[in-house]
């Protein structure tokens, strides 16, 4: 069987065609993966052929291996000024030196004899919070791919290997690996204008028909290791305005993480006197608290929660909002949650626990789980509250999402949804704590129900469009 693949891919590279009518479909995946790349990342692909995707996705350093000599040589040719490092290599004997941040197998496990084993010789190349895609058919689509090859619409190809999304999952999941996303791509694989963009890229994303899509893909990482929680320092950055009653129990009431806690107040034009007790609890508390003030230079929770990142010197970011409606004494779950690596991104629910009577307005209650059903539909992870304040992830891949901030653009006044989209984008894993959330002691909310209302829910339309509807 080894030896009959390899046969057919070296006959394909020897004819150095390019794709033609199946060019469509091979654009697709790689565009969905592009989606998911960053211009930091080191990227590994596991039977990259002559190294069409691998050439057209970003990333700082590139490798492409492959069992076919010849696919190798032919990619050697076509990309020799780019940079990428190809490999003549099998990809049930892994041999490299490097750790990659994402690995990419894209229509290999359809010609592999022991996926397993494949899998398996991933370790060798990960580290703790490296991403693996793993594209492959839909087994619907078998008889309709064979009657192609019949019609010679499509190449024969050697005999394959059909398996279903559950099945590829067991796999990662036998070999050491966690999946954390299903997704399901295109499902008109020829390209006629206008027609195959309506399909691919609004049809096919509906509930129901998405599970005739040909493309399935599987998104996975490493287990977390056992007892292996590291010490990470750690920056709460609290936006605060108009809660001058709550500055000192937030100081009191914050348990110290990690190695080290650093806490950032942030100022936003209030109209009480906070800007003074945060400078009064400054000074109080130097001597025992590592505490930061600052004033935001602009409007909105997004722009204090942005001003305090920038000043945050800690590996850990996390996000508290001053009215301590979510308890400062809930902040090491999230953190135990991200250094013992359960999760790239920790986000707050409130809506697990009973809450208290005056907690969340009715009205406000029936929106969270509105757009967190939404936003379950729009990512394609489970989400259950993503209008918590409280949310946690690692300094480096923020300023990852900085750099990818352009693409969605600077619409979001809260800072929730730039959060949850730029996390989306740069492949995380998402997690959420339950918290019991409570009654405000002091002030007022400064959210407009209907107001804010209306600016999230143009956002979930414009996020649609950038997230799901690609």
């Amino acid at each position: 069987m080894k030896e009959n693949i390899k046969t057919y891919f070296d006959e394909l590279a020897s004819k150095k065609k390019p794709r033609a009518i199946n060019a469509y479909y091979w654009n697709e995946i790689t565009r969905y993966i592009e989606y998911f790349t960053h211009e930091d990342d080191r990227v590994l692909e596991i039977g990259c052929g002559s190294g069409d995707l691998l050439a057209k996705i970003k990333g700082k350093h590139k490798t492409g291996i492959d069992f076919s000599e010849k696919q190798i040589q032919w990619a050697k040719e076509k990309y020799a000024h780019t940079g990428i490092e190809f490999i003549v290599m099998d990809a049930n004997n892994i041999q490299l030196n490097e750790k990659y941040d994402l690995i990419i197998i894209s229509n290999l496990i359809g010609f592999t004899e022991d996926i397993q084993k494949v899998f398996e010789q991933l370790h060798k190349v990960c580290h703790e919070r490296t991403k693996i895609i793993v594209q492959y058919y839909n087994s619907f689509w078998e008889p309709f791919i064979k009657l192609a090859e019949l019609l010679r619409i499509k190449r024969k190809t050697p005999v394959q290997n059909w398996l279903t999304s559950s099945d590829v999952n067991n796999l990662l999941y036998i070999s050491g690996f966690e999946v954390y996303r299903n997704s399901r791509q295109t499902l008109f694989p020829f390209y006629i204008p206008f027609i195959s963009a309506f399909l691919n890229k609004l049809v096919a994303k509906l509930p129901l028909i998405r599970y005739f899509n040909i493309n399935h893909f599987s998104f996975a990482r490493p287990f977390p290791c056992k007892n292996n929680s590291k010490n990470y320092t750690v920056s709460v950055i609290i936006p605060a305005r108009n809660e001058a009653g709550n500055i000192e129990n937030a100081i009191l009431r914050l348990p110290p993480m990690g190695k080290h806690t650093e806490i950032i107040f942030v100022e936003g034009n209030s109209t009480d006197n906070t800007w003074e007790v945060i400078q009064q609890v400054q000074q109080k508390y130097h001597a025992t608290h590592d505490i930061k003030i600052f004033r935001q230079p602009g409007k909105g929770k997004a722009d204090a929660v942005r001003e305090g990142f920038k000043h945050a010197a800690c590996d850990i970011l996390m996000i508290l909002d001053a009215d301590l409606t979510v308890p400062p004494e809930d902040l090491p779950k999230f953190y135990n949650a991200i250094a013992q690596n359960k999760g790239d991104f920790v986000n707050g629910t409130r809506l697990v626990y009973p809450m208290e009577k005056q907690a969340m307005r009715f009205l406000n209650y029936l929106g969270n789980h509105f757009f967190s059903w939404t936003f379950s539909f729009l990512l394609e992870q489970r989400f259950k509250d993503t209008l918590c304040g409280t949310k946690v992830l690692f300094k480096s891949d923020y300023e990852k999402l900085i750099k990818n901030r352009s693409y969605f653009g600077d619409f979001d006044p809260f800072g929730d949804f730039d959060l949850l989209f730029g996390a989306h984008k740069l492949n995380l894993k998402m997690v959420e704590i339950p918290i019991r959330y409570r009654e405000r002691t002091y002030g007022n909310t400064n959210i407009s129900r209907f107001k804010h209302g209306w600016i999230l829910l143009k956002m979930c339309l414009f996020a649609s469009r950038k997230c799901k509807f690609i």
